[in-house]
């Protein structure tokens, strides 16, 4: 694996745009009934957030990589901060905001069946803005990865990677990919700009959507010519159609046991990144993500995935 995850020295790289959290995480033995009073496994800090996640993976991978994400001042930030050098991920353009502050997940993870509950305190912390992505030099970078969040902010955002790509000179063009989570309307405008496109389990069954492959023939008018659509599903592995409209799937790889889903679905979008910013192909790619987030769930956190 170590040879498959290296080799990214020296290449432009791969930047994520979007959240960071603090996430509490407490390990459970079952999950606790209403109005119950249980003592956990084990507890732990751990930075989260789906493009901070991403960044995790992407590093522990080999891949070169910066986080653009809001941030305020105080002991939360002074962790996440800590460890995002620790990774080796480039936070200068983190945006430090003057008001709010971190936003702050409480995880319980069961240990019985490896699930996670999250409840998130999306804070008063302001997005980073246009303005914010201007200061970036897109020179230095051959992929960004868009957690659709503020749809007029990104979009802006996303307006001035596309310029670059049409002044840009062959081969020095910036790949897009934009991930759907949520099921919030104004964001789905942003599925058109991506070359690649993730979209979720959750936001697939909003739209009545009951597999993989039904979601990615029924969404498929919402992107670009030429782009890719993805979605994961679980156990069930995950399907793409890619730009010939052809359809690949690759099966689930679970672990032995299952330990930790949490961030199971950032570690899969960002090994596909990885692997098709390396240049293979989707099957491989859809493949390779499969099999790195089935070692993620096999473990705590994000360590020994590679």
């Amino acid at each position: 694996m170590a040879a498959e995850a290296g080799g990214a020295a020296g290449k432009r790289r791969i930047m994520c745009v979007g959240l960071v959290c603090l996430d509490i995480i407490s390990v459970v033995e079952a999950f606790p009934a209403e109005d119950s009073d249980i003592r956990c496994l084990s507890q732990r800090w751990q930075r989260g957030g789906n493009a901070s996640n991403s960044c995790t993976v992407l590093a522990l991978l080999g891949a070169p990589c910066a986080f653009m994400g809001s941030l305020a001042p105080g002991p939360a930030a002074d962790f996440i901060a800590a460890d995002f050098q620790r990774r080796g991920v480039d936070t200068a353009h983190v945006a430090w905001q003057p008001r709010g502050e971190v936003p702050c997940a409480c995880c319980l993870v069961n240990a019985s069946s490896g699930s996670r509950t999250i409840v998130l305190h999306d804070t008063n912390l302001p997005d980073v803005t246009a303005r914010d992505f201007e200061r970036v030099d897109l020179a230095q970078y051959k992929w960004i990865h868009f957690e659709a969040r503020n749809a007029a902010e990104q979009s802006a955002m996303l307006e001035r990677v596309e310029r670059h790509n049409r002044a840009a000179e062959r081969g020095r063009q910036i790949r897009i990919s934009v991930e759907l989570e949520k099921p919030r309307e104004e964001l789905l405008p942003l599925m058109g700009r991506g070359h690649v496109v993730f979209i979720s389990k959750d936001l697939a069954r909003h739209f009545g959507y009951q597999s993989a492959p039904e979601a990615l023939q029924g969404l498929r008018g919402h992107i670009q010519p030429g782009a890719t659509l993805i979605c994961a599903w679980a156990e069930e592995g995950a399907d793409a159609m890619g730009p010939n409209g052809e359809l690949v799937h690759s099966d689930a790889f679970p672990p032995e046991t299952l330990v930790d889903t949490l961030g199971a679905g950032d570690t899969f979008n960002a090994a596909v990144i990885f692997a098709l910013a390396e240049g293979r192909t989707l099957q491989d790619a859809l493949t390779f993500g499969c099999r790195i987030a089935g070692r993620k769930c096999g473990i705590q956190g994000f360590d020994g995935i590679v």
